[in-house]
């Protein structure tokens, strides 16, 4: 299983950016995507999840109305957009994939088998 996240860059406060996360070697069964981010000399927090069974989401309190995540099926790949961006939002994004999770382990990234390499998105104010 390999994921290759995309889409990182520079914007201004207020803008969007989106995000990609191609992902080969798995396309079905109880998997769960997840984008998580880290900010300089902070841990790594759950940022916004999807069950590819049924497409539920889920979202941390502090993104949730500005951020979507999705997943084209065809292209095997799942997306974070990005809108509203402050400051805050400034991080090395990660996309992973879990297998099996159920309810609060969405948010956990220890349950995470498979990880991608980081985008970095800079939010200037």
């Amino acid at each position: 299983v390999q994921l290759q996240a995309s889409g990182g860059g520079l914007v201004q406060a207020g803008n969007s950016l989106r995000l990609s996360c191609a992902i080969s070697g798995v396309t079905g069964g109880h998997v769960t995507s997840g984008w998580f981010r880290q900010a300089s000399g902070k841990e790594r927090e759950f940022v916004a999840g999807i069950r590819w069974s049924d497409s539920k989401q889920f979202y941390i309190d502090s993104v949730k109305g500005r951020f979507g995540i999705s997943r084209d099926e065809a292209k095997n790949t799942v997306y974070l957009q990005m809108n509203s961006l402050n400051p805050e939002d400034a991080a090395s994004y990660y996309c992973a994939l879990g297998l099996g999770l159920i309810g609060s382990s969405v948010r956990d990234r220890g349950r995470y088998e498979y990880w991608g390499q980081g985008t970095l998105v800079t939010v200037s104010s």
